[in-house]
C-alpha cells in the first residue's frame, strides 16, 4: 500500500511538472482550473507540501464573464407589431442632356452616398414630366387604434401607402403628418385591437449597450439585426440637428422607420441613416432618439404637424485658435457668430463673440450640440445657458421662440492658417458705407495679406471685433494683436453674414 502511494504520487509530481512547462500551471504549482476530486486536492498537495489542502486549490482571479444576450424573446414579442410598408406616387423630373450615366457631377465621388436615406422613392427615367416612384420600409405600432411611425422619407411623395401586417394583413394607410426635419411621419390603418410595441428612453441609454433593430431590409419582412450603441448625440452633416443615436447594427434600405429595441424590448430608437458608399451597410448606422420622436408623433396626433423651437443665433466650431484667442482651457462649445436681433437669445443678451458652453446644464462639445439640443425643445420652453464672456462664466436665461421649422444654423468658418503677422490695410468706414451695410461701427478692409489673407479674410470684409472686442479704430485692432500670443479671433461682415475667422499669429 505505501509502495502505491508513492508511485501514485511520484505520477502526479510528474504531471504537474509537466503542465508548469508548458505554462497550464503558474510557477507555484495553483491550477486556474477549478477541480474538486480527491486526485485533484493530492495534486495540490504534492506540489505545495506542507500547505493546507483548501489554500492549495483557491480558485485564481479572473475578469467576470459577460453574458451575450438571447434576443429571442424580444424578437417573438415585439415582431408582430413591426409593419411594411410600401409607397407609390410620382415625381417630376428636369431631363439633362449633358449628364451621361457614370459620368455626372458625383459619378467618382465616394461621399455622394454619405449618410444615404435607407430607401426614398426611387424615379424610373429623366424627364422633364412625372414619372412613377415605388418605396419600401418600415415602421411600428405605437397605438392599437392603427397608429403608426416611420420615418418622413419613407412616405415622400406618396400618392398610395399600403401597410402589410406581420400576420400578412394588408390596409391602406393615411399620412397624419410628416416632420421634415426630424425626418418623423405618422400613419394611421382602420384597424383595431392590434399589437403594439412599447416605448423605452432614448436617454437611459448607454454606449456599448446591446440593441436590436427589427425591419424589412430589401423587402424582407421581419428581419432581425443586432449590435451594439456606437455613439449617442451624434450630429450628421444635413440640417436636421437630431442628436443620433449611432450603432452598428446592421440596417439596409427597406429598414428606414423600423424601431431599434434596447435589451428589455423596449423601443428606444428609430433607424433612419446610414454611412454607406456602396448604398449598403458598412458598420455605421444611426437612429432618431426615440424620446425626440415621441414628442414629434404626439404633436402630429394633435394638430397635424410639429413645431420646433428656436433661439435666433448663427454659431460656428470652437477649434484651438478661437480656443487661444478667448482663452479657454479646452477648444469646446458653440460660438456666436451673430445674434438675430428681436430674437430669444437677442433678448436673453447673448452677443457675437459669446461661447456657449453649458445648455441646462448639459456641457456643449461641438457647436452642432446647441441647435441640436434647440431642435429637442418646443416654442415656449425655457432654457439656461453658461456662456463664456471676457474670461468668464456668465449665466443667462432664454425663452425659445417658433422656428417655423426653421432652426440655429451651424456657420461653416473658413480655414485657419497664418504664419507670422496680421497683414491687415484698415480705415474707418464713412457714414454713407455704415448705413450701406446696417452698422454702427467697424473697419474696412481695404487689403488683405499674410497671416490674414490666409486665414480667409478678403479686400471688402467689414472688421467689426478682434476677439470679442469691437473695434472702430486701427490703433484698438493693434493694442489687441499685440496682447495675443497665438491667435486671434476676427468678426468679419461679409454682406449681410457675419462670420468669425481665426488667424494664427505664430
Amino acid at each position: 500500500m505505501e509502495q502505491q502511494k508513492n508511485t501514485a504520487s511520484l505520477k502526479i509530481k510528474r504531471t504537474v511538472a509537466a503542465l508548469a512547462a508548458i505554462g497550464v500551471l503558474g510557477a507555484g504549482g495553483a491550477m486556474v482550473v477549478h477541480q474538486n476530486n480527491a486526485g485533484a486536492n493530492a495534486a495540490a498537495a504534492a506540489a505545495a507540501p506542507g500547505a493546507p489542502v483548501a489554500a492549495a486549490v483557491a480558485p485564481a482571479a479572473s475578469a467576470p464573464l459577460v453574458a451575450l444576450p438571447d434576443f429571442s424573446q424580444i424578437a417573438s414579442r415585439n415582431s408582430p407589431a413591426v409593419v411594411n410598408i410600401s409607397v407609390t406616387g410620382s415625381t417630376k423630373v428636369a431631363y439633362d442632356p449633358s449628364a451621361q450615366a457614370g459620368n455626372d457631377d458625383f459619378g467618382n465621388d465616394p461621399f455622394f452616398e454619405f449618410f444615404r436615406r435607407f430607401q426614398g422613392p426611387q424615379g424610373g427615367q429623366r424627364g422633364g414630366r412625372d414619372v412613377p416612384t415605388h418605396g419600401l420600409g418600415s415602421g411600428f405600432i405605437v397605438s392599437p387604434d392603427g397608429i403608426i411611425m416611420t420615418n418622413a422619407h419613407v412616405v415622400r411623395d406618396a400618392r398610395e401607402v399600403t401597410v402589410k401586417l406581420n400576420d400578412r394583413r394588408e390596409f391602406r394607410a393615411k399620412v397624419l403628418g410628416t416632420d421634415p426635419k426630424t425626418d418623423i411621419a405618422v400613419l394611421k390603418i382602420d384597424a383595431n385591437n392590434l399589437p403594439i410595441v412599447p416605448l423605452g428612453h432614448s436617454s437611459d441609454l448607454k454606449v456599448g449597450e446591446w440593441v436590436l433593430a427589427i425591419g424589412s431590409p430589401y423587402g424582407f419582412d421581419s428581419t432581425v439585426t443586432a449590435g451594439v450603441v456606437s455613439a449617442k448625440g451624434r450630429s450628421l452633416p444635413d440640417d436636421s440637428n437630431v442628436p443620433f443615436i449611432q450603432t452598428d447594427v446592421a440596417v439596409n434600405p427597406g429598414n428606414s422607420g423600423g424601431p431599434l429595441f434596447n435589451t428589455r424590448g423596449e423601443v428606444v430608437g428609430i433607424n433612419s441613416q446610414i454611412y454607406s458608399q456602396t448604398g449598403g451597410f458598412q458598420g455605421l448606422s444611426f437612429a432618431i432618439p426615440i424620446d425626440l420622436a415621441g414628442r414629434i408623433k404626439d404633436q402630429i396626433v394633435a394638430t397635424g404637424k410639429a413645431s420646433h423651437a428656436k433661439l435666433g443665433v448663427t454659431v460656428q466650431e470652437v477649434n484651438q485658435g478661437f480656443a487661444d484667442s478667448f482663452k479657454l482651457a479646452t477648444p469646446e462649445g458653440a460660438l456666436v457668430a451673430n445674434v438675430e436681433r428681436g430674437s430669444p437669445a437677442d433678448k436673453a443678451g447673448l452677443k457675437s463673440g459669446d461661447v456657449v458652453r453649458k445648455v441646462n446644464g448639459q456641457r456643449i462639445i461641438g457647436s452642432a450640440d446647441l441647435p441640436a439640443l434647440v431642435g429637442t425643445s418646443l416654442p415656449g420652453d425655457k432654457i439656461s445657458m453658461d456662456v463664456w464672456r471676457d474670461g468668464k462664466i456668465v449665466s443667462l436665461t432664454a425663452t425659445l421662440g417658433n422656428a417655423a421649422d426653421k432652426v440655429a444654423e451651424v456657420a461653416k468658418s473658413d480655414s485657419a492658417a497664418g504664419k507670422v503677422k496680421l497683414g491687415l490695410a484698415l480705415r474707418p468706414l464713412q457714414s454713407d458705407e455704415k448705413r450701406e451695410a446696417g452698422i454702427s461701427a467697424g473697419l474696412l478692409v481695404e487689403d488683405a495679406g499674410g497671416a490674414a489673407a490666409n486665414a480667409g479674410v478678403q479686400p471688402g470684409d467689414v472688421l467689426l471685433s478682434v476677439n470679442g472686442r469691437p473695434v472702430n479704430t486701427v490703433e484698438q485692432v493693434r493694442d489687441v494683436v499685440e496682447k495675443s500670443a497665438k491667435s486671434v479671433a476676427l468678426l468679419i461682415q461679409r454682406g449681410p453674414d457675419k462670420i468669425f475667422i481665426p488667424v494664427r499669429l505664430g
